[in-house]
């Protein structure tokens, strides 16, 4: 393949030679043992729907289910209408409940885990009262548990609104978690994913918010099967993990530290749940099975060469993550256009675009690496970048 002209962020161009050949990981087929691995899947949008920004999501299921097959077939579990699938950012409650429906049985068809999202985002923009929160929370949770799914508790932009002190999280969870029929993954989403979300579990300083969280835990172990954090602080997950009571997993959302932390120390790891692992769902899967043999090294010689793509996707502001999740699906095959729900596919500039695919090429992560390349080739032509 002919070399490409890659925009610079400080402007003019630069020659990038893409490989020839795609990496090559193990054959899908076979289970991950020593770690618990979801990766939090994004939704295809459909190209062809005349629709607007603020408009109800249009999505092409037929491409978003075929995503989620080509993740179960490595062995990962998904985890479904989380943030990465746009949830409050394109995908409202309507499209989020039709999802995990359709997502919950072609997991059970095919033999794949599943865990989905369960929040409040059906109630319009504004201030609720705890009750509201409440029954919104036990609204989405009755349809996750009917669909067969595993429930994850999602942090909520209007219990953050509604709440005036960590004793109303204490007990609203508190209900929750007596009213769920199995444990339940508990999710805190950093403000660096979300500003509405800044000062969750009733204080903007961590320490304090840490042992609230913890408090909702240690009141209702036997409900709780683990927790998701994403605050982009590998010390502080360790920290927070090594205070579980027995039995109360701890996946990282940390899509900066992830190697280390599921690595893990003589106390202990973390599982996962991982925005990441989208793009990085074979070669995941591939280090996992390297760390089930006990080679951590193998394991860390694989996965950590990521880490600068993955921070380079999440870098500030990190919410926008998903448009560089979806750009790299379009490039690898997996879906035929670049086209986001709420016109995401604007957030990111050519620039940045242009460093994820090349990050992302230099990792063997495209199966047909000539496919990806013509398609950043189409790419920088609608932008004026002549080749």
């Amino acid at each position: 393949m002919s070399a490409l002209r890659l925009p610079s962020p400080g402007g003019g161009t630069r020659a990038y030679n893409p490989r020839a050949e795609p990496a090559r990981f193990t054959a899908a087929g076979t289970s991950l043992s020593s770690r618990t691995v979801f990766s939090a899947a994004h939704v295809v949008a459909d190209p062809y729907a005349d629709s607007s920004p603020d408009a109800p999501a249009a999505v092409d299921w037929d491409a978003t289910l075929a995503f989620r097959r080509h993740l179960w077939s490595h062995g990962l579990g998904v985890a479904e209408a989380m943030d990465t699938a746009q949830r409050g950012m394109g995908l409202d409650w309507a499209g989020a409940a039709e999802l995990i429906r359709r997502s919950a049985a072609e997991a059970k068809a095919v033999g794949g885990r599943i865990a989905c999202g369960v929040g409040t985002d059906q109630l319009e923009p504004g201030t609720h009262s705890l009750a509201d929160v409440r029954a919104a929370y036990e609204e989405q949770l009755s349809l996750v548990e009917e669909s067969g799914s595993q429930a994850i508790l999602m942090a909520s932009r209007a219990l953050a609104a509604a709440a005036s002190s960590p004793d109303d999280y204490l007990g609203l969870y508190a209900h929750l978690l007596r009213q769920s029929s199995e444990p339940v993954v508990l999710h805190w989403l950093g403000p660096m994913f979300d500003p509405a979300l800044d000062g969750y579990w009733g204080s903007a300083d961590l320490d304090a918010a840490t042992e609230t969280f913890l408090q909702v835990i240690s009141e209702h172990p036997d409900k709780v099967d683990g927790i998701k954090i994403s605050l982009l602080d590998a010390d502080r997950e360790v920290a927070l993990r090594r205070r579980l009571p027995k039995g109360v997993r701890c996946y990282t959302g940390d899509d900066f530290n992830y190697p280390e932390l599921i690595a893990g120390d003589d106390q202990g790891f973390s599982h996962a749940l991982l925005g990441i692992f989208d793009p990085l769902g074979p070669l995941a899967a591939e280090a996992v099975r390297v760390l089930d043999t006990g080679d951590t090294a193998g394991f860390r010689a694989l996965l950590d060469p990521t880490v600068e793509l993955s921070r380079h996707l999440f870098k500030t502001p990190t919410r926008f993550y998903k448009t560089g999740v979806v750009f790299l699906a379009w490039l690898a095959g997996h879906q035929d256009h670049f086209t986001m729900v709420g016109g995401l596919q604007s957030a990111r500039s050519l620039p940045h675009l242009a460093r994820a695919y090349e990050l992302a090429d230099g990792l063997g992560l495209f199966p047909d690496p000539a496919l990806a390349a013509t398609r950043m080739t189409s790419l920088l032509t609608v932008y004026g970048v002549e080749q």
